[in-house]
């Protein structure tokens, strides 16, 4: 979905040869980067898979009797889709095996991955101002304060980056006669309808994350100040509160930007390169800052191993339930250990 656009592609008829001499000379993939990207994702996918299934074990058993619990879980859902993309898009993106793979990576598996990407975005947007509202009007019923409206938010959710976002990007990603062992792009497989599809909900998702942005700062800061003066007018001295309080925030504030920031600041000057790089010609600061995307774009990725260890400093519910099964764990593996020594000492 992220690739880059080249308005040559547009054309219905191409010259074959100029693409075959433009994959061989390397400007569609720079030998510096072909491993680093898709490595970097090999190494996260372990750490994020293991961290996720802990996170979906803990949540499988919290009951939804909040809207903020509601939220969560729907995140960890999407956050499990991203975990499972992302063997698939790295394995794709090596040399080796793009002209194996592109054809379904381009058109399901990346549209996949990026959609449950912003779905994230959206719900941590959607967390933040459910924490504001309850704090900040505890009395007040606005904002889907209730079980049923936050389930149909996050059902809306789903719907609209899936299902109209996601699914033209599959469907426009039909184009006739194009031979898959010379695809050099995911734009290769677009007409002109999905290249302007593409382009209008790439443009569209990243206005949507700096709005999610200023939400969530705006959010974060109001609950930190609301709760510190609350601590100066019952006149207490807990400076350790206080300074728990900012730390809470201070962190996801940190890890949203410090993750996703990169990516959406890199990619609106890659996508100017998008749109005027020619296709005749090898440019040095294109490739350069496709690199730079797509590093960028594994830093946002990373944000599927933070979200499981904020779940623990962010919900009292999650962070409980997940200390009272590793209680549980310890309890079950703690007599057949006990037994096992008996055994051997009796020997």
């Amino acid at each position: 979905m992220d690739d880059y656009f080249d308005p040559y592609f547009d054309q219905d008829t191409m010259d074959q040869s100029l693409l075959t001499s433009r994959n061989q000379s390397g400007c569609s993939i720079v030998p510096y980067d072909a491993y680093i990207v898709p490595s970097l994702f090999f190494l996260m996918f372990p750490i994020a898979l293991l961290l996720n299934i802990v996170a979906a074990w803990v949540s499988l058993h919290l009951k939804s009797t909040s809207t903020f619990v509601v939220y969560l879980k729907n995140l960890v859902a999407a956050d499990i889709v991203m975990t499972l993309m992302i063997p698939i898009k790295a394995g794709g993106s090596l040399p080796g095996t793009w002209q194996y793979l592109s054809g379904a990576v381009c058109r399901f598996f990346s549209v996949i991955f990026y959609n449950a990407q912003y779905t994230c975005i959206a719900l941590l947007g959607l967390i933040s101002l459910d924490r504001f509202f309850k704090i900040m009007m505890p009395r007040s019923r606005f904002f889907g304060q209730s079980l049923t409206i936050s389930k149909a938010i996050s059902g809306t959710v789903w719907v609209i980056l899936f299902g109209v976002a996601g699914l033209p990007n599959m469907l426009l990603s039909n184009k006739p006669g194009v031979n898959m062992t010379d695809i050099s792009s995911c734009m290769v497989l677009k007409g002109p309808e999905g290249i302007a599809f593409h382009e209008n909900t790439s443009l569209a998702l990243n206005v949507f994350f700096w709005l999610v942005s200023v939400v969530i700062v705006v959010c974060y800061i109001c609950i930190a100040n609301k709760v510190i003066q609350s601590y100066r007018r019952s006149g207490s001295s807990n400076s350790h509160g206080k300074k728990k309080i900012k730390l809470r925030v201070f962190l996801v504030i940190i890890v949203f930007f410090v993750s996703f920031v990169p990516y959406h600041m890199i990619r609106i000057p890659y996508t100017f390169q998008q749109v005027s790089y020619s296709y005749t010609e090898c440019s040095q600061a294109y490739e350069n800052i496709r690199f730079a995307k797509e590093l960028s774009h594994w830093l946002a990725t990373t944000n599927v191993c933070m979200d499981p260890l904020l779940y623990v400093f962010l919900c009292r519910e999650f962070k409980e339930k997940l200390m009272s099964m590793m209680k549980n764990i310890v309890v079950l593996f703690k007599p057949a250990t006990g037994h096992t020594l008996k055994a051997s000492v009796s020997h």
